[in-house]
C-alpha cells in the first residue's frame, strides 16, 4: 500500500481510506507480520512500576495494542479515538474500550479525565504537526504519565526525532 508509506492525505482522505480498508484492516496485519501492538506492550511493561488505571489509545484503529495491553493490566480502563467510524464500529464490537471517540489524533478531544498512559501505535507517520501533537499529549496525561508511541525509523532519521524529542521539555524521554 504505497499510500501507507508515503501518506495519505488530508482528514477526509485519511477517514475514506480507514473506512475502506476497515473489514480487511486487522487480517491485513496479520499478513503483515505486524508486530508493534505487542512489542510496545512489553516496552512499556519494563518501563512503568505502577498498574495503570486509565489508558488514552489514540488513533485505535480496531484495538490491536489495547487486546494485547489488556493481557498484561486487566484491570485498566481503555479510551480510545479513531478517524474512521467503521474502525471505530469494530474496536466498540470487542468491548475493549469504554469509551471511544471519532476524532483525529491531531485535534483536541474535549475529556475532563486525566490518563496514566497516552499511546499512538502505528500511526504517528501521518502526523502533520508533532509540536502541536505533544502538546495534546500532555494535555490528557497525568503528571508523570507515560506517553508511548511508534514510529518508522526513515521518518525518525528524516524529522530528526531524536532533537525533536530533546527540545520538547513537557515529556522525560525514555526511548
Amino acid at each position: 500500500m504505497k499510500s501507507l508509506l508515503n501518506g495519505i492525505g488530508n482528514a477526509q482522505q485519511v477517514e475514506k481510506f480507514y473506512d475502506d480498508w476497515s473489514k480487511e484492516y486487522d487480517q491485513s496485519l496479520v499478513d503483515w507480520n505486524y508486530r508493534a501492538p505487542k512489542q510496545s506492550v512489553k516496552i512499556l511493561d519494563r518501563l512503568i512500576n505502577f498498574k495503570p488505571k486509565l489508558l488514552f489509545d489514540l488513533a485505535c484503529g480496531t484495538g490491536l495494542f489495547v487486546e494485547e495491553f489488556s493481557k498484561v493490566y486487566p484491570n485498566c480502563i481503555c479510551h480510545g479515538s479513531d478517524i474512521s467510524q467503521k474502525i471505530i464500529k469494530i474496536s466498540n464490537k470487542k468491548n475493549i474500550y469504554q469509551k471511544l471517540f471519532k476524532s483525529s489524533f491531531e485535534r483536541k478531544i474535549k475529556i475532563k479525565t486525566r490518563y496514566d498512559i497516552v499511546s499512538l501505535i502505528g500511526a504517528m507517520t501521518y502526523c502533520q504537526n508533532h509540536q502541536l501533537l505533544f502538546k495534546l499529549v500532555s494535555s490528557y496525561l497525568k503528571k508523570k504519565g507515560f506517553f508511548i508511541f511508534t514510529h518508522r525509523v526513515d521518518l525518525w532519521e528524516k524529522f530528526n526525532f531524536d532533537n525533536l524529542l530533546k527540545t520538547n521539555s513537557q515529556f522525560d524521554l525514555v526511548y
